[in-house]
């Protein structure tokens, strides 16, 4: 089921609404420097007391990337599915700034304070790949403000040894000055859905077409991304193992990490050793990819969330 919806340059676009309950509700956040949005699922005023969900999702993904879990989990508590900056339908960064993973963990943080502290409580944050890795980040730097963690096919950030950080920087700044080239025009929304199904991590059509619309807009000549190209810039800089250590044990909150049997944690063993830092962790196993919350079977995902989360 789709409903037309207006893009922030009026252009009327198609986003996808909850498959088995009430549509989403579009939401806006404003913060100082920028505004993020997102969808929202479940009516707080008709719902038990309780600390409010809010959904990270993944790099290039949007804030539909929850649009199968996200009904059934907001019968109990209200389900806010966020859009990062530079995704979907929220701000873009001002120029010559870049995308840098503190960044998020810096928006989020003010996300959460600005909108989702009124109650005192603390939240529950639900984050897919780039998602479960701010979160995991937010969770171990802003203890008081987490009351659970979940990380799907997610365990922290990627890292680098000290002794390439010279050449990261390089490659980082590089790319920089030089600037992302025009972007391409795909005749609808078939053929970029089309696009998006063979990527890095690839998805079914039915799930490529539940993501794409969110981060897509209308021109003359068809349709181009509204995520910014600067998202596929090389990141500046990134941690070490040491200091990845370092966050993992700080995370006082339960964790849940949801591990993907056919994902792409599966053949990084040393990835999977980090389940040994983090103080209070549930581990549950389930079938499908990278986005197992969205593509194919995701009963197995929403049972394990339920189950945690109660």
């Amino acid at each position: 089921m789709n409903k037309p919806m207006s893009d922030c340059a009026g252009t009327a676009v198609t986003v996808p609404v909850a498959l088995d309950g009430p549509a989403p509700l579009e939401k806006s956040w404003p913060l100082q420097h920028m505004t993020l949005t997102g969808l929202s699922w479940g009516d707080a005023a008709e719902l038990p007391s309780g600390s409010p969900v809010i959904g990270l999702h993944g790099w290039l993904d949007n804030a539909a990337t929850f649009s199968k879990i996200a009904p059934t989990l907001a019968r109990a508590q209200p389900f806010h599915g966020i859009d990062f900056a530079g995704h979907g339908h929220s701000d873009h960064r001002p120029p010559g700034q870049q995308y840098e993973l503190v960044n998020y963990v810096a928006d989020t943080a003010e996300l959460i304070d600005r909108h989702f502290s009124q109650s005192g409580e603390p939240v529950t944050l639900i984050g897919h790949s780039l998602g479960g890795i701010v979160g995991a980040l937010y969770a171990a730097s802003f203890p008081e403000k987490v009351k659970c963690l979940v990380m799907i096919d997610s365990l922290g950030p990627l890292t680098l040894e000290p002794e390439k950080s010279a050449d990261q920087l390089r490659k980082g700044i590089t790319k920089k000055m030089r600037g992302s080239g025009k972007p391409t025009v795909y005749p609808g929304l078939e053929e970029a859905a089309k696009i998006r199904a063979g990527g890095l991590s690839p998805l079914s059509s039915q799930a490529a077409h539940l993501l794409v619309p969110r981060n897509l807009r209308e021109t003359q000549d068809g349709v181009v991304w509204r995520t910014d190209a600067r998202l596929r810039h090389p990141s500046l800089s990134r941690f070490d193992e040491a200091q990845v250590t370092g966050f993992l044990r700080a995370i006082k909150a339960p964790v849940l990490f949801v591990r993907a049997a056919d994902g792409l944690l599966g053949g990084r063993s040393s990835w999977l050793e980090r389940t040994g830092l983090i103080r209070d962790l549930t581990e549950v196993t389930v079938p499908g990819g990278h986005h197992c919350h969205l593509d194919g079977d995701v009963v197995p995902v929403i049972n394990a969330l339920k189950e945690f989360l109660a």
